[in-house]
């Protein structure tokens, strides 16, 4: 324990940095499919945006570039040379994306390579984050995908030199990944990516989440068709499916996941307003009861918004941290552009602005009108809204 440095009196946690050793395996936490590792201050800043787009996403940086959020984010520090790092990440991970410069990774990787049935697909972005390399496993590992991910986010430009990469298809389970689309169950991504790669009749159904997910410089292959709603899809004869939605399936829908992977976009924004010192137990409550009434999965919420008033409101700091949900305040006069349905005297009264959960929603998500517009329960009252990505 130290002292806070804001202060000089609260006590604060240090972070555990990993000390790499010659010979000794780092002892790493492992939470994702993918690893980011930078070593320089700029490298720090980009490996910080892809952990950020990549939910999921491991993210190990140098010690001395520290901010002190670490622990919250689950950033892990090393000090030592990364070469030695290396050999715990390999095994551990299916893709490594790492900001260093491609010959210092051709030499540091090198002991390690077996073949390109297990070795992880690796993608090396320079200091600017102009380019995204991908170096080893382009294929199998898929590093040719992760590459063309990372430069979606960066703003880079994807690097691939294998010749026989010219299919320019989804990559099933890296798709969605840069908005922060998870699936829900890896039971099918195997048969699901062969139906893709064979050009097996394939629905793409997205009801729900960001519309920009093709990125080829050509239009979608014809074997693959897009439809809005998961009954449409039904009345078509299909070999696999990609479903992107906040819905929870009813029993005739989930017939589309015989062979499909469903995904849940980060989609749904929730306004919430809360009497002061109310737990993060009630509050999660009524969040998982309205969403439930709706039928909308939990995994596919983005963010909790409210008003400045409430931006160190403990339920509500504990509840978005506990589901990785982004937590946004705005002033009294934010939420008062907004054009609201029930707006409140008493409201105005104590905080400046004629409502607070229903505003917050509106002004978040883009939407014009809210799945719920207002419901009070116990301290808490909640708003919900699908985005309107179109107006982001």
């Amino acid at each position: 324990m130290r002292l806070d440095d804001r202060n000089g009196t609260e006590p604060i946690s240090e972070p555990v940095i990993l000390k790499l050793e010659e010979d000794v395996l780092a002892p790493i936490r492992v939470t994702g499919d993918y690893a980011v590792v930078a070593i320089t201050k700029h490298g720090v800043e980009l490996g910080r945006k892809l952990a950020d787009r990549f939910p999921g996403t491991d993210l190990y940086t140098m010690s001395k570039f520290a901010r002190g959020d670490e622990e919250m984010k689950g950033i892990q520090l090393f000090e030592g040379s990364v070469r030695m790092l290396f050999p715990a990440l390999f095994p551990a991970y299916k893709g490594l994306i790492l900001i260093i410069s491609l010959g210092a990774v051709v030499r540091m990787i090198a002991p390690l390579l077996k073949d390109k049935k297990t070795d992880p697909g690796v993608v090396v972005v320079d200091d600017k984050g102009q380019y995204a390399i991908s170096v080893l496993s382009g294929h199998l590992g898929g590093a040719n995908e992760l590459a063309k991910e990372a430069a979606a986010v960066l703003g880079a430009v994807p690097v691939i030199t294998t010749a026989s990469d010219v299919q320019q298809t989804i990559p099933v389970d890296l798709f969605g990944r840069r908005f922060g689309w998870k699936w829900e169950s890896d039971e099918k991504l195997t048969p699901v990516s062969a139906a893709v790669v064979n050009e097996e009749r394939v629905a793409i159904v997205q009801e729900s989440g960001e519309p920009g997910w093709w990125t080829a410089d050509r239009p979608l292959p014809g074997h693959m068709q897009v439809f809005s709603s998961v009954g449409e899809a039904l009345q078509h004869e299909m070999d696999a499916a990609l479903v992107i939605t906040h819905r929870v399936l009813n029993e005739e829908e989930k017939a589309i996941l015989a062979n499909g992977v469903l995904y849940r976009p980060k989609s749904i924004a929730l306004g919430i307003g809360c009497n002061r010192g109310t737990s993060a137990e009630e509050i999660e409550q009524v969040i998982m009861e309205t969403l439930a009434e709706q039928g909308f999965s939990p995994r596919s919420v983005r963010a909790l918004c409210s008003i400045n008033l409430k931006q160190d409101e403990a339920g509500l700091l504990e509840t978005a941290a506990k589901h990785g949900w982004e937590f946004v305040c705005y002033t009294p006069e934010e939420l008062n552009q907004m054009p609201i349905e029930e707006p409140s005297d008493t409201v105005f009264k104590f905080t400046g602005a004629y409502g607070v959960s229903e505003p917050a929603a509106k002004r978040y998500s883009g939407a014009d009108q809210l799945v719920v517009t207002k419901k009070k329960s116990g301290n808490v009252t909640v708003s919900v809204a699908v985005m309107n990505f179109t107006e982001r």
